[in-house]
């Protein structure tokens, strides 16, 4: 299958990308993209967390928008440059957050959850576990994002690690999926875990999410140039998708911009 457009892209504000906008931009097109989407780490309206080494701070927000509006008006004839943040969920910050990334031009976000509850009180769900409180936690927190109304999608819903009983995992994974399917909220296969060989994109949770009538997005999660890559270009994509039976006309390829009140 062809992507025509990518929603998950980063900069080096979040201070674990590599290359420019531009570099990324001229990639995209290069691999036949019609629309870009950058999505970097969102700052939050605290310092001190542990995310402050992940992501942008909140004063880079006017600087970013300026760059990717300079940039959109730059590439019009070849490509459409969206602006939009993939967001931590932490529900204290959450709504004086969507009130600083307001006051600039912006076109979308996406939930992104590494920590539950928060980065303060919490954990990081990449983290190796077998505590099921845990994978609840992470299952709650991403749920109740969702259900803010405010996300394009969801990425990387597998991010959690869980290693315990596998009952448990279909049960807490179950409410996930039925979640993001009855709020029409697609969940994303994210292309760079599997390029980088991480615990996701999940075999187990996407023949589970299949099963469901979940829909999916693609996302190459970029966060150096040469990761804007089409499904062609990464091993074992199309065997993922047979193997957890998982169509092409499950997978959504674009959305609509400016978004409709359904998103």
């Amino acid at each position: 299958m062809i992507m025509t457009a990518n929603y998950h892209t980063h900069t080096t504000r979040c201070k674990h990308a590599v290359g420019s906008e531009r570099e990324y931009i001229e990639t995209a097109i290069k691999k036949g993209f019609k629309t870009l989407g950058f999505s970097d780490h969102s700052p939050q309206p605290f310092t001190g967390g542990l995310g402050d080494v992940i992501r942008m701070r909140l004063y880079q927000a006017e600087e970013y928008t300026d760059t990717l509006l300079k940039l959109r008006e730059e590439y019009k004839d070849s490509i459409d440059i969206l602006i939009g943040y993939e967001v931590e969920y932490y529900r204290d910050a959450f709504g004086v957050l969507l009130n600083e990334l307001r006051k600039y031009p912006l076109d979308y976000l996406i939930l992104g959850q590494h920590y539950a509850p928060d980065e303060f009180r919490g954990f990081y769900a990449g983290e190796y576990t077998t505590n099921e409180n845990r994978l609840k936690a992470y299952v709650d927190m991403t749920i109740e994002g969702m259900m803010t109304g405010e996300f394009l999608y969801l990425a990387h819903p597998d991010l959690i690690n869980y290693h315990g009983n596998d009952g448990a995992y279909v049960r807490q994974m179950t409410r996930l999926i039925q979640n993001a399917v009855d709020l029409n909220i697609p969940l994303e296969i994210n292309l760079f875990g599997m390029v980088d060989n991480r615990q996701y994109p999940s075999g187990r949770f996407f023949s589970l999410a299949s099963e469901m009538g979940a829909k999916f997005v693609l996302g190459c999660d970029a966060h150096y140039p040469d990761m804007i890559k089409q499904p062609e270009e990464i091993k074992g994509f199309d065997t993922f998708l047979e193997k957890n039976h998982i169509a092409e006309e499950d997978i959504i390829s674009e959305f609509s911009f400016p978004l409709s009140p359904e998103k």
